[in-house]
């Protein structure tokens, strides 16, 4: 490899070098003119903006108006060197990555220098190749990592409720609806598939409230027997059943103030809805085996992955209680009618799971985002956040590849439910896709397909009747 020591040299052999086709900022700092001046015309001919400083106390003042996407640093300089310069210049610009430079290169100065955030450590005279190699790298860190900083500030602004992430305009108007709903003291019922965060919408909701300082008690209607089910809802007197050895306060009495999410309402059994259905109309309730009315004030928020309406024709779900629950219903869009919102909801979790797993992992391959906006996520956001934490765990790059993604994520680029990521697809075939993939989410409401495609609903009925719309079409 050929050592850069002139700028003359460099001149030559700049123009042989490969040149990214994204450029970024670079300050070099350096106390000898002419090692600054050639490794600026290096970067410079390379296609970078460049920057340079003498000194250490230069270079901060330039890193306050430029706030640079690489530092290459010399060690030894008089008044503030290299390390100082990092140890000062990172917590004022937390996103730039540094490289250190020097003649006196020590195992000592090495190691220190990378403990206080270096990137690399390089030694004079140095080596073309390796700088180039070396800068790029930084500005891919250095990249991702105002990525990252900039996901962050999304998740805090628009796109956040809570814990509820997405931009898509159906989330946003769901997100909309809690913020007025929460309010208010109506009962709410939330649809949706498994997955799709229906405990985080009723967390939101309560969050959102005047209650928010009360209790927030949970509930899974469908993981108890029916006595159990009823006693910890109400409570039981002693020796009301066998085994209640003392009084106990259900879930009613826990919430009193707060708010009382019954998850999978749509499977208490009949016996246990007419004490519900009580508590709706009359804000009062026994304890299983007792005599005394109780009376709490609790809102109730409900969620179900049925079709209550269903259940109600069928004969097993009351329809007065039904109409009590709906007071608000608030229909959770599935995953992949909202794909836009995978990107957000992946890197949100992608950060979190290499936090709290110590993995260097800090985004997703272009190949790995393309194969989780192909799968049709049965499992929606769930099942969507198990895939990234696995690749997390799994992935031995900064950068999660399609490799690392459980098999199911991988998707089928043959199935025609890819079709619109096939490269080459003419405008009629992307519309037939998407129309038609939107339709068969929504069970064939071409109004609601119309909401989230952001199209006239007589267009899609129009397109519907021309291609002679039939559900095998869909599969």
């Amino acid at each position: 490899m050929t050592s850069v020591n002139t700028a003359s040299d460099i001149s030559d052999t700049a123009k042989r070098v490969h040149v990214a086709s994204s450029k970024g900022r670079v300050l070099i700092v350096d106390d000898e003119a002419n090692a600054r001046s050639a490794l600026a015309e290096l970067l410079d001919d390379a296609g970078y903006s460049v920057s340079t400083a003498a000194d250490g106390r230069t270079a901060l003042l330039q890193m306050e108006q430029v706030d640079p996407d690489v530092v290459l640093t010399d060690l030894k300089m008089p008044g503030i060197d290299g390390l100082s310069l990092i140890e000062r210049g990172r917590p004022m610009s937390p996103h730039t990555t540094f490289i250190v430079m020097t003649a006196f290169a020590t195992i000592d100065t090495a190691v220190k220098a990378i403990k206080l955030g270096a990137e690399s450590y390089l030694t004079k005279p140095l080596e073309l190749d390796a700088v180039m190699a070396i800068v790029d790298r930084a500005l891919d860190r250095t990249r991702l990592s105002r990525e990252a900083a900039q996901l962050r500030e999304r998740f805090e602004d628009r796109f956040q409720l809570g814990n509820i992430l997405g931009e898509h305009p159906s989330m946003q108007r769901l997100m909309k609806n809690i913020a007025q709903v929460a309010r208010s003291r109506a009962t709410v019922l939330i649809h949706g598939e498994t997955g799709t965060g229906k405990e985080l919408l009723a967390a939101a909701i309560h969050q959102n409230s005047k209650r928010k300082d009360k209790p927030f008690v949970k509930l899974n209607c469908a993981s108890l027997s029916e006595t159990l089910l009823e006693s910890e809802l109400f409570g039981h007197e002693r020796g009301s059943f066998t085994g209640a050895m003392t009084r106990r306060e259900g879930r009613f009495k826990q919430a009193d103030g707060g708010t009382l999410f019954l998850d999978e309402v749509s499977e208490i059994p009949a016996s246990v809805q007419i004490k519900l259905l009580r508590f709706l109309q009359e804000r009062e309730f026994e304890r299983v085996g007792g005599n005394e009315t109780l009376k709490v004030d609790v809102r109730v928020v409900a969620a179900t992955n049925r079709n209550l309406k269903q259940r109600v024709d069928d004969g097993k779900f009351r329809e007065d209680l039904y109409y009590r629950l709906k007071v608000v219903q608030i229909d959770v869009p599935p995953l992949r009618v909202r794909r836009s919102d995978i990107p957000l909801l992946a890197h949100a979790f992608l950060h979190k799971y290499a936090a709290e797993n110590d993995r260097p992992v800090q985004g997703l391959s272009e190949e790995a985002l393309q194969h989780l906006m192909i799968y049709p996520w049965p499992g929606n956001v769930r099942e969507l956040e198990n895939a990234i934490e696995r690749a997390v765990v799994m992935c031995e790059n900064a950068l999660i590849q399609r490799e690392d993604l459980p098999t199911s994520a991988h998707g089928d680029l043959q199935n025609g439910s890819v079709m619109a990521l096939i490269p080459g697809i003419t405008m009629s075939e992307l519309e037939r896709v998407a129309i038609l993939r939107t339709l068969d989410a929504v069970d064939g409401s071409t109004a609601r397909a119309a909401e989230i495609l952001g199209v006239s609903q007589r267009k899609i009925q129009y397109r519907v009747k021309e291609w002679g719309y039939q559900t095998s079409l869909l599969d």
